[in-house]
């Protein structure tokens, strides 16, 4: 059975937030247009899908890594902070973004809370991601031949 494992998460992350979107079921919060997505960005992110993709990318790392607290996701979406001619040292994301979408992906029934461990994904989150893995690696795999790498022996 194909995983999130067996595709590269750029595709999954798309493809998943092509579909968060178009269910209409979550929208971003009216803070989302002019919120820095951490202390090593400058400004608001530009482009008015951002939203939808940092979810879906949320729900991928939940899947990946959980379960998973909002400090540690945080991390994993934090960058190099510039502090003008000191050294680069690591920037933490936004919480406050990281939790909105833990909270959304909860409404969705895709992550459910964790016993004093953070959140995990849901059977109906592995189902919504394991499918859509596997309709892309069955839709790419036989045009793109470096997907093949990713498609398992059956």
């Amino acid at each position: 059975m194909t995983t999130a494992y067996d595709v590269p998460p750029g595709l999954l992350i798309e493809r998943a937030s092509a579909l968060l979107k178009q269910a209409g079921t979550v929208s971003p919060p009216e803070w989302a247009p002019y919120v820095r997505t951490g202390v090593h960005t400058e400004k608001a992110p530009e482009g008015p899908e951002w939203w939808w993709t940092r979810l879906a990318a949320v729900l991928r790392k939940v899947y990946v890594l959980g379960p998973i607290g909002s400090e540690r996701l945080a991390a994993e979406f934090g960058g190099k902070r510039d502090d003008g001619s000191a050294p680069y040292h690591p920037g933490r994301g936004s919480r406050a973004v990281i939790r909105e979408c833990l909270q959304q992906l909860e409404v969705l029934g895709y992550v459910t809370k964790a016993e004093a461990k953070g959140r995990r994904v849901t059977p109906a989150g592995q189902k919504f991601l394991d499918n859509l893995s596997h309709q892309i690696l069955l839709e790419l795999a036989a045009k793109n031949p470096e997907l093949t790498k990713y498609a398992r022996a059956k």
